[in-house]
């Protein structure tokens, strides 16, 4: 059986959290290779402060609950970390607040399957259907995206997009080398220099359902200076580290 593991972070996510649960299960339970393909979910309760341990635990769902708030890269690094303890295939990460379609998971997985990827990320912007974010992020991420393809040669079309699937090998990398803030484009380029295959799929986002958003308008400018230096210095570190090995 090919075991795949949905990694669910969450903060302060009381009032969707466990529709995302129920429509997760739902749509599982509608896929088909039902007898190769096994999927199982772990939510990473980041110490949130509203009651969303509460309901997870009231509706006796699979969670980890950390008892510091360590942010989003920090919620999927431990998520990584219980995915090589348990040994699973394929790693997924979809987010907490709804606004990733777990209808999708299959098709996340089955380039990994089928040895055609290491990591699949779904990107919004390759069939530009469903909420396609304001101008002036898709502005952003078409900035970051030229940056991770100056980097390491990489061609994305959704760089931020969270909602990713990686393999076996990529989860022993990243339950012990993930970024911790704003880790996704970083996370692309970290892994294209260690040679993964990145594949992009379609998928239809939503729009937020609740909570706020990690990138607010006012942190744009400081989210691009940083996630753009840091792609430049893991760049950087990689070609040193290939000198210091010849």
């Amino acid at each position: 059986m090919f075991n795949v593991l949905v990694i669910i972070p969450a903060y302060n996510e009381e009032e969707c959290i466990i529709s995302t649960i129920k429509k997760l299960e739902e749509d599982i339970d509608s896929f088909d290779y039902k007898d190769k393909i096994h999927f199982d979910y772990v939510v990473i309760n980041d110490c949130s402060k509203d009651s969303t341990k509460s309901v997870l635990k009231d509706n006796k769902a699979n969670f980890i609950s950390l008892p510091l708030n360590l942010g989003i890269g920090g919620a999927v690094s431990c998520g990584y970390k219980y995915a090589l303890k348990n040994n699973y295939d394929v790693a997924i990460q979809l987010d907490g607040d709804g606004q990733h379609d777990s209808a999708y998971l299959l098709d996340l997985t089955l380039p990994i399957y089928e040895n055609a990827a290491d990591i699949v990320i779904g990107s919004r912007f390759i069939n530009k259907e469903g909420f396609q974010s304001s101008s002036a992020r898709r502005m952003g991420i078409g900035i970051l995206n030229f940056w991770i393809w100056f980097c390491s040669g990489q061609k994305v079309s959704d760089c931020t997009s969270g909602y990713r699937a990686v393999n076996k090998e990529y989860i022993k990398l990243y339950s012990s080398d993930y970024p911790i803030d704003y880790p996704e484009p970083e996370a692309i380029v970290r892994a294209k220099l260690n040679r993964a295959r990145i594949k992009e799929i379609p998928v239809i986002m939503k729009e937020r359902v609740s909570g706020k958003s990690s990138i607010r308008p006012i942190h744009s400018m400081y989210y691009m200076l940083k996630v753009s230096i840091s792609i430049m210095i893991c760049r950087l570190a990689n070609k040193k580290l290939k000198q210091k090995k010849r």
